[in-house]
């Protein structure tokens, strides 16, 4: 018998894995977009505040706050002038230590040596320079200044290179030698790289001989060059946050070091070439720092390096830039500012902007950002969920039915079916046709499969349900931003658009945007529409378009739904250009109503949701339903979805 073994999956993603679910975040999206912000506003916006029910997981504004807490924590950790103050206390004990020995001595050459200090400069690098050759009379004095040199020189060599304090304190009486030939071959290295001739095996070796100085461990030559560019743009951020007194004194006693130590050459050519290959970084940019407790060179370089880090990665999580995407965000910065668990979050944050894009709600075309028609009947679907639960249970009626198709009740009888019924299969009756056919067809045989053909087919009748022409005029105008409705509107429409399609998909329906002209409007195109900075509510064009749709399905029921605040205010001239005027004319008035007469020799009831309470447009829809004996509504702006999609189910019920 066969042997089998299971474990888990372990190449790559799980296969049975249900797909990621963004339609909260689509639908979050959704509600910005309707309110008249492009789909990548929202998108950002969205990712700035995070998913909503995301517990546990950080937005950008999460991890942008943290960040500029772990800043504001650096600047309060100490004074950039710790070196030259702990510098100057030990060069004033030597010069004490040695002022008390002298103190005693009563020869003229005790007196030429204390008045040779006496003339030291006030400088601590010229002081110091002026001592290196001093011939101490002290042993405790000259301990002191050769505690004070090795401070300088461990200090101000870590503040190039992190590892090499380390590397200095070590027992290896050959350790500066070593820092030498490091620089030496760094600098080579370097070269051969700009004449295009270093490999990888060239830095591997380099590693290997000195790779203990490096204790971020790069990985190749351009990691090594950007840690180095860093440390070394820190180091020049803190000379230019000094006052020129203390950047003088400072830049001194690094000469000096380097000097003592034969590096001064190399360090010369190595902050030559990392300035050529990283010019972008904050070369010569002062810092801020406001604590009180006085850093060491190499501290206070690694606080303004991580300062300079945190500064790009906070632009980077700002995301206000044009073009701004998530991939801009570097992972290792996030990592080391943060922690793994802000690289997860990130992550997180990355998968909605991608999934949405791959899950196609979310095209680019020439750059720009937009919805596609499945993220627009989504955003449909929506709005009808959320019209649908705000309807009482006994006004729902049948449209939560998710079966309904184009038939309607059923009769208990059935019939053959036909191409094109949307009829429910009577599945007993079905296959009872084709037991019975194959019985007639091989009489007698036993056993085997019954198989089905076209002809066995059969649907349950249902009660005919007519089909409807629907038009649903929506205002356009400037007025209805000032009031607050027009995300209102559009999450009407597209939720009356959504019904329609998928409970009533054999109703036509035209979605009518009306200002200073009318035109007919896609759902995706609405999804994202903004309003039009024009004067006038041209009713009477929208009217025309909306009769032309009824007359082209005269068979169909004829529904209109018109959502507005204002009255008309300008109508179409024979020309065929817009006339406003306001108050309305009474040319406006009697063109507009004339359309409206139309309608109701078409049959077409009007129904008006007016958004407004103001005079005139009271008086004019009042008068539109003595001409046409519509209805009028006025419902707030959050129920106007509501009062539209339960009026088209009233009628459609009415008319089944």
């Amino acid at each position: 018998m066969s042997r089998y073994r299971y474990g888990a999956y372990e190449d790559g993603p799980d296969p049975l894995a249900p797909p990621y679910d963004v339609r909260d975040a689509l639908d979050a999206m959704g509600d910005s977009v309707l309110e008249g912000t492009r789909p990548e506003e929202a998108l950002r916006d969205l990712l700035r505040r995070g998913l909503p029910g995301a517990e546990g997981r950080r937005s950008l504004d999460d991890l942008l706050r943290q960040v500029r807490e772990r800043r504001q924590a650096l600047r309060d950790q100490g004074r950039l002038d710790g070196t030259l103050e702990q510098a100057r206390a030990l060069l004033d004990t030597a010069i004490g230590q040695e002022r008390a020995e002298l103190f005693p001595d009563p020869s003229d050459d005790a007196r030429l040596r204390e008045a040779e200090l006496d003339t030291l400069p006030q400088d601590t690098s010229q002081a110091i320079r002026r001592l290196s050759d001093y011939d101490w009379k002290s042993d405790a004095a000259r301990a002191t200044f050769e505690q004070l040199k090795d401070l300088l020189r461990k200090d101000i060599l870590d503040s190039q290179f992190q590892g090499i304090k380390q590397a200095l304190e070590s027992q290896d009486p050959r350790a500066m030698e070593r820092v030498k030939d490091m620089m030496a071959a760094l600098n080579q290295m370097l070269e051969k790289d700009a004449r295009g001739e270093h490999t990888q095996e060239d830095f591997d070796r380099f590693m290997g001989e000195y790779g203990d100085m490096f204790p971020d461990q790069p990985r190749n030559l351009e990691e090594l060059v950007d840690s180095l560019a860093r440390r070394a743009a820190a180091m020049d951020q803190l000379l230019a946050s000094l006052s020129p007194e203390q950047r003088a004194e400072l830049a001194g006693l690094m000469d000096q070091v380097m000097q003592d130590a034969g590096l001064a050459m190399e360090m010369a050519r190595l902050n030559d070439a990392l300035r050529a290959r990283r010019p972008d970084l904050g070369w010569g940019t002062p810092e801020r720092m406001s604590g009180e407790q006085p850093l060491g060179m190499a501290d206070a370089t690694t606080a303004l390096a991580e300062l300079a880090d945190l500064a790009e990665l906070e632009a980077a999580l700002a995301q206000d830039y044009p073009g701004a995407r998530l991939d801009d965000i570097d992972e290792e910065a996030v990592r080391r500012a943060l922690g793994r668990r802000a690289v997860d979050d990130l992550d997180a944050l990355r998968r909605i902007e991608a999934e949405l894009e791959r899950q196609g709600y979310l095209q680019r075309k020439r750059g720009k950002l937009e919805l596609t028609p499945k993220a627009v009947r989504r955003l449909g679907d929506t709005a009808l969920r959320r019209v649908f639960s705000q309807l009482t249970a006994g006004r729902q009626g049948d449209h939560d039915q998710r079966d309904a198709g184009q038939a309607g009740e059923l009769t208990g009888s059935s019939r053959e079916w036909r191409f094109g019924d949307e009829q429910p299969l009577d599945v007993v009756r079905t296959v009872g046709n084709a037991i019975r056919r194959n019985a007639m067809e091989a009489p007698g045989s036993g056993g085997g499969g019954v198989r089905l053909s076209v002809d066995d087919f059969e649907v349950q009748e249902t009660e005919r349900r007519s089909a409807a022409a629907v038009c649903l005029l929506v205002d356009l105008s400037y007025s209805m931003v000032l009031r607050g409705t027009w995300a209102a509107a559009k999450q009407t429409t597209l939720a009356l658009h959504a019904l329609v399609t998928s409970k009533f998909p054999q109703d036509a329906i035209q979605i009518i945007g009306f200002s200073n002209y009318a035109r007919t409007l896609h759902p995706t195109e609405m999804a994202g529409l903004d309003w039009d900075m024009v004067q006038g509510t041209n009713l009477h064009h929208a009217l025309m378009i909306a009769g032309r749709h009824l007359d082209r399905h005269p068979d169909f029921d004829p529904i209109v739904l018109v959502v507005t605040d204002g009255e008309p205010t300008a109508h179409l001239r024979p020309d065929g250009r817009s006339l406003f005027d306001y108050p309305p004319s009474p040319d406006t008035l009697v063109l507009t109503l004339a359309e409206v007469d139309k309608m109701t020799r078409r049959g077409a009831c009007m129904n008006f949701f007016m958004l407004a309470d103001d005079r005139r447009l009271v008086s004019f829809v009042e008068e539109v339903a003595r001409r046409n004996g519509g209805r009028v509504f006025a419902p707030d702006a959050e129920r106007l979805g509501q009062y539209v999609v339960s009026d088209y189910l009233r009628v459609r019920r009415g008319r089944r």
